[in-house]
């Protein structure tokens, strides 16, 4: 039985990929990297982030300013951001069962608590934000540290292909969902731990 649970934010409890096609066309011209045709994203959401970030000739270097506009961006838009049904509901369960909840996400603090809201986000006993794209193993981690959690009592639950190799980088177990932006035959040829198609299905298997 899992007694840590750590979350993905964007496209795991909240969905933003919908914003998140909206303003990316916007932010390729900005840094000068590939526009995503009309039509195009359903097929790069079977595509691992290095082999998309080739795609659409994104250099390694720019990723750190493209995450930080990024950030503005979600931050000037967070009143329109909204929980997928069934999160808020989630963490509340999980809290009451006893389980440790905390969210690892490239987002940041204030991004995510806003669009939680103060109750919501109190239900999340450690945050570990601004994680770098392929950074998130280092503030898994982080977090097993400070819940004084051991490795194997514990579970990431994300939306995309580089959640499951951080987790198992991090020496944890690695659950995903299938609702975000990573398309779900995408992330069973990887093998997650755990793979789930409703929120109560994490609650279940948190035991």
């Amino acid at each position: 039985m899992y007694t840590l649970a750590i979350f993905d934010f964007d496209g795991t409890l909240a969905d933003t990929l919908p914003w998140f096609a909206e303003v990316f066309n916007g932010v390729a011209d900005r840094y000068r990297f590939r526009r995503i045709a009309p039509g195009e994203l359903e097929a790069l959401r079977g595509v691992e982030n290095r082999a998309l970030m080739r795609h659409l000739g994104i250099s390694g270097w720019k990723v750190p300013f493209i995450a930080a506009h990024m950030r503005k961006l979600a931050a000037r838009d967070a009143h329109r951001l909204r929980l997928f049904d069934g999160a808020a509901p989630l963490l509340r369960r999980l809290h009451d069962q006893g389980v440790t909840v905390a969210i690892v996400s490239s987002n940041t603090e204030a991004n995510v608590r806003r669009v939680l809201g103060a109750e919501t986000a109190g239900l999340v006993a450690h945050y570990a934000c601004g994680a770098s794209i392929f950074g998130k193993h280092t503030k898994f981690r982080a977090v097993l540290a400070r819940a004084g959690v051991p490795a194997g009592r514990a579970i990431a639950i994300g939306d995309e292909i580089r959640d499951i190799h951080a987790a198992r980088r991090a020496g944890i177990a690695c659950g995903a969902v299938t609702w975000g932006f990573a398309l779900p035959d995408a992330l069973k040829a990887h093998r997650p731990d755990a793979v789930f198609e409703r929120f109560e299905e994490i609650a279940e298997r948190m035991g």
